[in-house]
């Protein structure tokens, strides 16, 4: 086994991923695919839970497996809000979308283990009423809070 001499530890506090991911040049591309796979994850989860098979759930959307394929694809973020809403609707569950402003940055000092900090507006619209009734809150906790 070797060891390895002259080993240069990099400092890397008061950086954090985003900013990170901001230099590379690929936030918005890399939260698009994590939002896709929390997305996919749950609606496969609620297909298990309910022992609901790929092929029913197509002809419940009314729509191809492969459709449906792409649908479940963490890598395929090109779904419409549309499709996602139906499959939500389809496992009966509801798509909550949220919208919410960065505070302004953190000091150098603060941990780089810290998550931001974030406004959030919250709105989420009944799957039943998405076509015919206006924005309501949401009165349930958001499940990512610390």
């Amino acid at each position: 086994m070797k060891v390895r001499k002259n080993h240069k530890v990099t400092d890397h506090s008061g950086s954090t991923f985003d900013s990170f991911l901001e230099r590379e040049g690929i936030r918005e591309e890399v939260e698009a695919v994590a939002i896709k796979r929390v997305l996919a994850w749950q609606l496969s989860q609620a297909m298990l839970e309910q022992q609901k098979t790929k092929q029913a759930m197509a002809k419940q959307l009314r729509t191809s497996r492969s459709q449906l394929d792409r649908l479940l694809d963490p890598q395929n973020v090109s779904v419409s809000l549309d499709t996602i809403t139906r499959a939500a609707r389809a496992v009966g569950k509801r798509l909550i979308i949220r919208v919410a402003d960065v505070k302004v940055k953190r000091a150098q000092s603060a941990p780089a283990c810290r998550l931001p900090e974030f406004e959030t507006i919250t709105a989420s619209v009944p799957i039943e009423n998405c076509l015919t009734e206006g924005v309501q809150s949401d009165p349930s906790p958001d499940p990512f809070s610390c």
